[in-house]
């Protein structure tokens, strides 16, 4: 089964999550009743028509805000492009506050203070990560401002990780050492992970939605086409919604590959950094294979997108480097700590953070987490 993801559309406070299925060869889930695409044969997935390919593994499906009022039209490698079918639901809570009840005939709100929850890799001064620190290691501050840590965890979690790579031209000759590169990860992931697969060039394509199953993740990065621009942020913030909406696992990640510069995007780098640190932003590990198309503005782009979620951004030299950096990527996201806290002042507006971390002796310690976070939605 096949997804088609695309840019969010915006209309003043209310965005619309763009997401078309596309259903060919044989699938491991039944394909529910939708539109025909003529253009190729294959089945158009409506969410009125059934369940997504999210619903079917057991993820709920946000509902959408209106019916489809129009057929896709198909791009020009035959497949559906893009059909609005629901608006994001994080934007509809009322600024974390709840009527509990009645006082004099007056309804009273209580203000839920929200955990905000973080999920910290610690290296040293030689880069080395460190695995052993406790509670009493650690201190959280939000915007500067000292939080009591409620909750510690140090042991490996399952995660829901995206695999986001770019399918444009530029990739032709990249993409089987990639490919490979990237089951190494899978590989040395934690059993219980849940990974998808978007493929993206002008256009995204969740080629495999969350599973643990490491020949359909297999099958879904050959799902290559090798044409067309690049819209990256596009990509990175569908999957970054999508992770949002794994009811399952609370710890997401996203690894980005691409070889250069966003030239086809709705979206823009900053709205793309806005979502990242929203409702459950994951962290960002992004990989730019720096050859002759590969810019600094695309450096800086991902540079921004992996350190302000608390990730890391690679720039190796050579193809044969990625191997080792998906390996490194996999360990990374094992060896992290899950640290939680209630902000003492909740405020309105984008949110600082600053995590430390003090081992035994003068050895200086590095935490890596996100930066911040917007108010409002949940960060788990």
């Amino acid at each position: 089964m096949r997804l088609c993801f695309s840019g969010y559309l915006r209309s003043a406070a209310i965005r619309l999550v763009v997401l078309c299925a596309i259903a060919f060869g044989q699938s491991t889930t039944s394909a529910p009743a939708g539109a025909q695409n003529p253009a190729s044969g294959s089945i158009v997935l409506d969410q009125s028509a059934g369940q997504s390919a999210g619903e079917s593994a057991g993820q709920s499906a946000a509902p959408p805000s209106a019916p489809q009022t129009a057929s896709p039209a198909p791009d020009q490698s035959g497949r559906p492009d893009q059909v609005p079918n629901g608006q994001d639901s994080a934007a509809s809570s009322a600024a974390g506050q709840d009527a509990t009840g009645q006082d004099q005939g007056r309804f009273v709100f209580k203000k839920n203070v929200q955990e905000v929850v973080l999920h910290a890799t610690v290296v040293d001064e030689a880069g080395h990560l460190v695995t052993s620190l406790d509670r009493g290691g650690f201190s959280i501050f939000q915007n500067n401002v000292p939080e009591q840590i409620t909750s510690f965890r140090r042991e490996d979690v399952p995660v829901a990780m995206g695999i986001v790579i770019d399918n444009s031209g530029s990739m032709r000759d990249k993409r089987d050492q990639v490919n490979q590169a990237v089951l190494n990860l899978i590989r040395a992931s934690n059993q219980q992970d849940e990974v998808f697969v978007v493929n993206f060039s002008q256009t995204s394509y969740l080629d495999q939605d969350y599973t643990s199953d490491v020949n359909l993740l297999q099958a879904a990065l050959h799902q290559t086409t090798m044409r067309g621009s690049t819209a990256l942020y596009d990509a990175v913030v569908a999957s970054a919604n999508h992770l949002r909406h794994n009811p399952r696992l609370d710890k997401k990640v996203l690894l980005v590959i691409t070889d250069g510069q966003d030239n086809m995007s709705r979206e823009t780098l900053q709205e793309a950094m806005h979502q990242l640190q929203a409702s459950k932003g994951p962290t960002v590990y992004a990989i730019g294979l720096t050859d002759q198309g590969f810019t600094r503005a695309a450096h800086d782009a991902l540079q921004s997108l992996a350190t302000t979620t608390g990730g890391v951004a690679f720039f190796p030299e050579n193809l044969s480097a990625v191997k080792d950096i998906t390996t490194t990527v996999a360990h990374d996201v094992r060896s992290q700590y899950t640290l939680a806290y209630k902000p003492g002042n909740p405020g309105t507006g984008y949110q600082t953070i600053r995590v430390e971390a003090r081992g035994q002796g003068k050895t200086k310690l590095t935490v890596r987490t996100r930066n911040g976070y917007y108010p409002g939605e949940s960060m788990r």
